[in-house]
Protein backbone atom coordinates (compact mmCIF):
# COMPACT_ATOMS: atom_id res chain seq x y z
CA UNK A 1 0.00 0.00 0.00
CA UNK A 2 1.32 3.41 -1.00
CA UNK A 3 0.58 5.89 1.79
CA UNK A 4 1.27 9.58 1.40
CA UNK A 5 1.86 11.41 4.69
CA UNK A 6 1.23 15.14 4.71
CA UNK A 7 3.79 16.59 7.09
CA UNK A 8 7.44 15.72 7.49
CA UNK A 9 9.03 17.27 10.56
CA UNK A 10 6.40 16.45 13.19
CA UNK A 11 6.76 13.50 15.54
CA UNK A 12 3.83 11.55 14.01
CA UNK A 13 5.21 11.98 10.50
CA UNK A 14 8.65 10.85 11.66
CA UNK A 15 7.11 7.82 13.35
CA UNK A 16 5.16 6.97 10.19
CA UNK A 17 8.37 7.16 8.19
CA UNK A 18 10.53 5.14 10.60
CA UNK A 19 8.03 2.62 11.97
CA UNK A 20 5.79 1.87 8.97
CA UNK A 21 7.90 3.14 6.06
CA UNK A 22 5.41 5.72 4.81
CA UNK A 23 6.41 8.42 2.33
CA UNK A 24 6.23 11.93 3.81
CA UNK A 25 6.03 15.32 2.11
CA UNK A 26 6.96 18.56 3.80
CA UNK A 27 6.47 22.25 3.13
CA UNK A 28 8.84 22.25 0.14
CA UNK A 29 6.60 19.74 -1.65
CA UNK A 30 3.26 21.09 -0.38
CA UNK A 31 2.88 24.30 1.60
CA UNK A 32 -0.50 23.72 3.20
CA UNK A 33 -0.82 27.33 4.32
CA UNK A 34 -0.78 28.54 0.72
CA UNK A 35 -1.86 25.49 -1.25
CA UNK A 36 -5.00 25.43 -3.38
CA UNK A 37 -7.12 22.45 -4.37
CA UNK A 38 -5.26 22.15 -7.68
CA UNK A 39 -1.89 21.91 -5.92
CA UNK A 40 -3.10 19.10 -3.69
CA UNK A 41 -4.77 17.31 -6.60
CA UNK A 42 -1.52 17.47 -8.59
CA UNK A 43 0.42 15.94 -5.67
CA UNK A 44 -2.07 13.09 -5.27
CA UNK A 45 -1.88 12.39 -8.99
CA UNK A 46 1.92 12.51 -9.07
CA UNK A 47 2.41 10.20 -6.09
CA UNK A 48 -0.34 7.77 -7.17
CA UNK A 49 -0.95 7.03 -3.51
CA UNK A 50 -3.54 4.57 -2.23
CA UNK A 51 -4.30 6.60 0.91
CA UNK A 52 -3.36 9.86 2.60
CA UNK A 53 -2.57 10.44 6.27
CA UNK A 54 -2.64 14.07 7.38
CA UNK A 55 -0.01 14.43 10.09
CA UNK A 56 0.41 18.19 9.61
CA UNK A 57 -1.09 20.45 12.26
CA UNK A 58 -0.67 23.63 14.23
CA UNK A 59 0.12 22.17 17.66
CA UNK A 60 1.48 25.15 19.63
CA UNK A 61 -1.45 25.23 22.06
CA UNK A 62 -0.52 28.41 23.94
CA UNK A 63 0.75 30.27 20.88
CA UNK A 64 -2.56 29.63 19.12
CA UNK A 65 -4.31 31.94 21.58
CA UNK A 66 -2.56 34.90 19.94
CA UNK A 67 -2.35 33.39 16.42
CA UNK A 68 -5.96 32.50 15.74
CA UNK A 69 -5.67 32.88 11.98
CA UNK A 70 -2.61 30.64 11.79
CA UNK A 71 -4.20 27.91 13.88
CA UNK A 72 -7.40 27.84 11.83
CA UNK A 73 -5.49 28.01 8.53
CA UNK A 74 -3.51 24.86 9.30
CA UNK A 75 -6.06 22.99 11.41
CA UNK A 76 -9.27 23.76 9.48
CA UNK A 77 -8.73 25.28 6.05
CA UNK A 78 -5.87 23.00 4.99
CA UNK A 79 -7.61 19.74 6.07
CA UNK A 80 -10.79 20.86 4.28
CA UNK A 81 -8.92 21.41 1.00
CA UNK A 82 -7.07 18.14 1.45
CA UNK A 83 -10.32 16.27 2.06
CA UNK A 84 -11.96 17.82 -1.01
CA UNK A 85 -8.98 16.79 -3.16
CA UNK A 86 -9.08 13.26 -1.71
CA UNK A 87 -12.82 13.00 -2.40
CA UNK A 88 -12.31 14.04 -6.01
CA UNK A 89 -9.41 11.59 -6.43
CA UNK A 90 -11.35 8.83 -4.62
CA UNK A 91 -8.40 8.49 -2.24
CA UNK A 92 -9.11 7.56 1.41
CA UNK A 93 -7.97 10.02 4.07
CA UNK A 94 -6.93 9.58 7.70
CA UNK A 95 -6.94 12.86 9.59
CA UNK A 96 -5.56 13.24 13.13
CA UNK A 97 -7.33 15.32 15.77
CA UNK A 98 -7.11 15.86 19.51
CA UNK A 99 -8.63 15.34 22.94
CA UNK A 100 -8.66 19.13 23.32
CA UNK A 101 -11.89 19.34 21.32
CA UNK A 102 -13.59 18.55 24.68
CA UNK A 103 -14.00 20.82 27.70
CA UNK A 104 -13.06 18.19 30.30
CA UNK A 105 -16.26 18.58 32.33
CA UNK A 106 -17.30 14.95 31.86
CA UNK A 107 -16.42 12.61 34.72
CA UNK A 108 -15.85 9.56 32.49
CA UNK A 109 -13.80 9.04 29.30
CA UNK A 110 -15.16 10.75 26.19
CA UNK A 111 -16.79 8.66 23.46
CA UNK A 112 -16.85 9.63 19.79
CA UNK A 113 -20.46 10.85 19.92
CA UNK A 114 -19.93 13.29 22.82
CA UNK A 115 -20.44 16.93 21.78
CA UNK A 116 -17.29 19.00 21.37
CA UNK A 117 -16.78 22.12 23.50
CA UNK A 118 -13.15 23.25 23.24
CA UNK A 119 -11.66 25.51 25.89
CA UNK A 120 -8.94 27.02 23.72
CA UNK A 121 -8.22 28.19 20.16
CA UNK A 122 -6.18 25.10 19.33
CA UNK A 123 -9.07 22.83 20.29
CA UNK A 124 -11.58 25.02 18.43
CA UNK A 125 -9.50 24.95 15.24
CA UNK A 126 -9.13 21.15 15.44
CA UNK A 127 -12.87 20.70 16.05
CA UNK A 128 -13.61 22.84 12.99
CA UNK A 129 -11.16 20.75 10.95
CA UNK A 130 -12.84 17.53 12.03
CA UNK A 131 -16.23 18.83 10.93
CA UNK A 132 -14.98 19.95 7.54
CA UNK A 133 -13.13 16.69 6.82
CA UNK A 134 -16.13 14.55 7.75
CA UNK A 135 -18.46 16.82 5.79
CA UNK A 136 -16.35 16.76 2.63
CA UNK A 137 -17.75 13.54 1.22
CA UNK A 138 -14.30 11.94 1.29
CA UNK A 139 -13.86 8.37 2.50
CA UNK A 140 -12.27 9.48 5.76
CA UNK A 141 -11.47 8.54 9.32
CA UNK A 142 -10.69 11.17 11.94
CA UNK A 143 -8.55 9.79 14.77
CA UNK A 144 -8.61 11.76 18.00
CA UNK A 145 -5.60 11.17 20.21
CA UNK A 146 -3.97 12.64 23.30
CA UNK A 147 -0.64 13.61 24.87
CA UNK A 148 1.53 12.43 21.99
CA UNK A 149 5.24 11.92 22.60
CA UNK A 150 8.17 10.23 20.90
CA UNK A 151 11.94 9.88 20.96
CA UNK A 152 12.51 12.74 18.48
CA UNK A 153 10.63 16.00 18.47
CA UNK A 154 9.33 18.60 20.89
CA UNK A 155 7.08 16.89 23.42
CA UNK A 156 6.49 16.40 27.14
CA UNK A 157 8.91 13.47 27.48
CA UNK A 158 11.83 15.34 25.96
CA UNK A 159 10.94 18.47 27.93
CA UNK A 160 11.11 16.49 31.18
CA UNK A 161 14.50 15.03 30.26
CA UNK A 162 15.83 18.45 29.29
CA UNK A 163 14.66 20.05 32.54
CA UNK A 164 15.99 17.15 34.61
CA UNK A 165 19.47 17.84 33.27
CA UNK A 166 19.52 21.21 35.02
CA UNK A 167 17.30 20.94 38.11
CA UNK A 168 16.68 18.37 40.86
CA UNK A 169 12.92 19.00 41.17
CA UNK A 170 10.26 19.76 38.54
CA UNK A 171 6.73 21.01 39.23
CA UNK A 172 4.16 19.08 37.19
CA UNK A 173 0.37 19.41 37.06
CA UNK A 174 -1.42 16.54 38.80
CA UNK A 175 -5.11 17.39 38.29
CA UNK A 176 -5.41 16.98 34.52
CA UNK A 177 -6.28 13.43 33.47
CA UNK A 178 -5.63 11.79 30.12
CA UNK A 179 -3.51 9.12 28.47
CA UNK A 180 0.03 9.45 27.04
CA UNK A 181 0.24 8.17 23.46
CA UNK A 182 3.50 7.00 21.90
CA UNK A 183 3.87 8.40 18.37
CA UNK A 184 4.93 4.97 17.09
CA UNK A 185 1.68 3.42 18.33
CA UNK A 186 -0.33 6.28 16.84
CA UNK A 187 1.49 5.78 13.53
CA UNK A 188 0.56 2.11 13.52
CA UNK A 189 -3.06 2.99 14.31
CA UNK A 190 -3.21 5.50 11.46
CA UNK A 191 -1.64 3.06 9.01
CA UNK A 192 -3.98 0.22 10.02
CA UNK A 193 -6.96 2.54 9.61
CA UNK A 194 -5.73 3.61 6.16
CA UNK A 195 -5.41 -0.04 5.14
CA UNK A 196 -8.99 -0.75 6.13
CA UNK A 197 -10.21 2.33 4.24
CA UNK A 198 -8.37 1.18 1.12
CA UNK A 199 -10.01 -2.22 1.48
CA UNK A 200 -13.39 -0.49 1.48
CA UNK A 201 -14.25 -1.19 5.11
CA UNK A 202 -16.87 1.42 6.00
CA UNK A 203 -16.73 0.42 9.68
CA UNK A 204 -13.58 2.51 10.22
CA UNK A 205 -14.98 5.67 8.68
CA UNK A 206 -15.91 8.63 10.86
CA UNK A 207 -14.56 9.39 14.31
CA UNK A 208 -12.21 7.06 16.18
CA UNK A 209 -10.52 7.54 19.55
CA UNK A 210 -6.99 6.20 20.00
CA UNK A 211 -4.67 6.77 22.98
CA UNK A 212 -2.36 4.78 25.18
CA UNK A 213 -4.11 2.17 27.31
CA UNK A 214 -5.01 3.26 30.82
CA UNK A 215 -4.92 6.77 32.21
CA UNK A 216 -2.50 9.18 33.86
CA UNK A 217 -1.95 12.71 35.04
CA UNK A 218 0.93 14.79 33.75
CA UNK A 219 2.64 14.16 37.10
CA UNK A 220 2.33 10.35 36.93
CA UNK A 221 3.48 10.52 33.30
CA UNK A 222 6.57 12.47 34.41
CA UNK A 223 7.28 9.97 37.18
CA UNK A 224 7.11 7.10 34.70
CA UNK A 225 9.51 8.92 32.38
CA UNK A 226 12.05 9.39 35.16
CA UNK A 227 11.67 5.79 36.30
CA UNK A 228 12.65 4.66 32.81
CA UNK A 229 15.33 7.35 32.50
CA UNK A 230 16.96 6.02 35.67
CA UNK A 231 17.09 2.56 34.09
CA UNK A 232 19.11 4.00 31.18
CA UNK A 233 21.32 6.34 33.20
CA UNK A 234 19.58 9.41 31.76
CA UNK A 235 18.76 12.60 33.72
CA UNK A 236 16.07 12.26 36.40
CA UNK A 237 14.38 14.62 38.83
CA UNK A 238 11.91 14.60 41.68
CA UNK A 239 8.35 15.44 40.61
CA UNK A 240 6.55 18.07 42.68
CA UNK A 241 2.81 17.72 42.16
CA UNK A 242 0.95 20.99 41.65
CA UNK A 243 -2.54 22.07 40.58
CA UNK A 244 -3.49 23.63 37.26
CA UNK A 245 -4.13 26.88 39.13
CA UNK A 246 -0.48 26.92 40.19
CA UNK A 247 0.73 26.53 36.60
CA UNK A 248 -0.79 29.33 34.55
CA UNK A 249 -0.75 29.02 30.76
CA UNK A 250 -2.17 31.17 27.95
CA UNK A 251 -4.54 28.41 26.88
CA UNK A 252 -6.86 26.66 29.28
CA UNK A 253 -6.57 22.85 29.34
CA UNK A 254 -9.37 20.33 30.05
CA UNK A 255 -9.25 18.66 33.47
CA UNK A 256 -10.42 15.40 31.90
CA UNK A 257 -9.27 14.53 28.40
CA UNK A 258 -9.53 10.76 28.70
CA UNK A 259 -10.69 9.14 25.47
CA UNK A 260 -12.80 6.00 25.39
CA UNK A 261 -11.01 3.73 22.90
CA UNK A 262 -13.62 0.95 22.89
CA UNK A 263 -14.59 1.49 19.26
CA UNK A 264 -10.97 1.31 18.12
CA UNK A 265 -10.39 -1.79 20.26
CA UNK A 266 -13.35 -3.57 18.64
CA UNK A 267 -11.94 -2.84 15.19
CA UNK A 268 -8.21 -3.37 15.76
CA UNK A 269 -7.61 -4.64 19.29
CA UNK A 270 -6.82 -2.67 22.47
CA UNK A 271 -4.10 0.01 22.50
CA UNK A 272 -0.81 -0.79 24.19
CA UNK A 273 -0.75 0.19 27.91
CA UNK A 274 0.88 3.58 28.20
CA UNK A 275 3.42 2.47 30.84
CA UNK A 276 4.70 -0.21 28.46
CA UNK A 277 4.91 2.28 25.60
CA UNK A 278 6.93 4.75 27.71
CA UNK A 279 9.44 1.98 28.43
CA UNK A 280 9.80 1.18 24.73
CA UNK A 281 10.12 4.83 23.81
CA UNK A 282 12.82 5.38 26.42
CA UNK A 283 14.76 2.44 24.92
CA UNK A 284 14.66 4.39 21.65
CA UNK A 285 15.68 7.65 23.34
CA UNK A 286 18.68 5.95 24.95
CA UNK A 287 19.71 4.38 21.66
CA UNK A 288 19.54 7.74 19.89
CA UNK A 289 21.66 9.41 22.56
CA UNK A 290 24.31 6.71 22.32
CA UNK A 291 24.45 6.87 18.51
Amino acid sequence: MRVLVIGKSGQLAQALASHVGASCVGRSELDLLHAEEADIAALLSATRCDAVINAAAYTAVDQAESDVAGAFALNQTAPRLLAIACEQARTPLVHVSTDYVFDGAKSTPYVESDPTAPLNIYGASKAAGEKDVLGSGARAAVIRTSWVYGAPGSNFLNTMLRLAATRPEISVVSDQHGAPTWAADLASACYATAERLVEGDHAVEGLLHFAGGGEATWATFAEAIFEQARRHGLPTAKVRRISSAEFQTAAKRPQNSRLDTSRFAQLFGPPRPWHEAVSLCMDEVAALRKA
